[in-house]
């Protein structure tokens, strides 16, 4: 049983914008300290960020404007972090937060469903969620008419209330709330988006999620901040994972479209 989330739902509108955010400022810096909370709908998009890097508010702006698809009524909040978390990683990369965290293989089911999320949104560029459970297939697809998705998924149970609009004008979006969708089976205690990669929420669940899929095997992890080896390893040496991988997407933004199950 798994439940999927498109781009364009609010949640990850506001896990997007989040991550722009990042990679704003991992433009200005190449370890930047930052944590972002983004909070939209009807109208209102709210962001609070702490960082070591203070950013251009209309940098901020742009991202928003781009990504949300409507101009909404924009507060920012930036704040510097805090000293005694800037002095803990003055000297080396170290452990950024308490963490617990288990990687686990991504199932057929899971790849399926993924596979069903991004056809759909191929073909609407709106807010949609889709869950798979045995041989039910339940697709809430917004801007779209049950009779016209039905000829692809004749099999679907497809907008049971009827057609509906969606987006931020009718549900509210913030950062790190699909996390089921964003992982799956795997579990974390923090969130993903919005992050730098010292913090283990970031660097830690990609470390446990890609580890399972190469073994095969659940894989936990636990750390403490501050911790300057994890699994056996440095922790710069598994920050270095992490951003090999969000490069490898295309950065922060491009991780939270979809998450690690992709």
């Amino acid at each position: 049983m798994y439940e999927k989330v498109n781009p364009a739902h609010p949640d990850k509108l506001a896990d997007r914008i989040a991550g722009a955010i990042v990679d704003l400022a991992y433009s200005r810096q190449r370890n930047p300290k930052i944590a972002v909370e983004v909070l939209l709908g009807h109208g209102k998009c709210n962001i609070i960020t702490e960082s070591s890097v203070k950013l251009n508010d209309q940098d901020i702006i742009k991202a928003v404007l781009r990504i949300a698809g409507f101009t909404p009524q924009i507060a920012i909040y930036q704040h510097p972090q805090d000293r005694h978390l800037s002095e803990n990683q003055a000297k080396e990369i170290r452990c950024g937060d308490n963490g617990i965290f288990k990687g686990v293989p991504v199932t057929n089911e899971q790849i399926m469903l993924c596979a069903v999320a991004k056809d759909i949104y191929r073909r609407y560029q709106t807010d949609g969620k889709y869950i798979l459970d045995r041989n039910r297939l339940i697709i809430c697809q917004s801007h779209a008419e049950k009779k016209v998705l039905s000829t692809f998924y004749p099999y679907a149970e497809i907008n049971p209330l009827g057609d509906w609009t969606g987006g931020p004008d009718v549900d509210c979006g913030a950062t790190n709330r699909k996390l089921g969708s964003d992982m799956g089976d795997s579990i974390t205690g923090g969130g993903l988006h919005g992050k730098d990669l010292s913090k283990a929420d970031v660097s830690i669940n990609i470390y446990c999620w890609l580890k399972a899929q190469k073994t095969k095997r659940p894989v936990e992890i636990s750390c403490a901040i501050g911790d300057s080896r994890i699994d056996g390893r440095p922790y710069s040496e598994i920050v270095g994972i992490a951003r090999d991988y969000i490069r490898s997407l295309g950065g922060f933004e491009k991780f939270a479209e979809w998450g690690l199950i992709r």
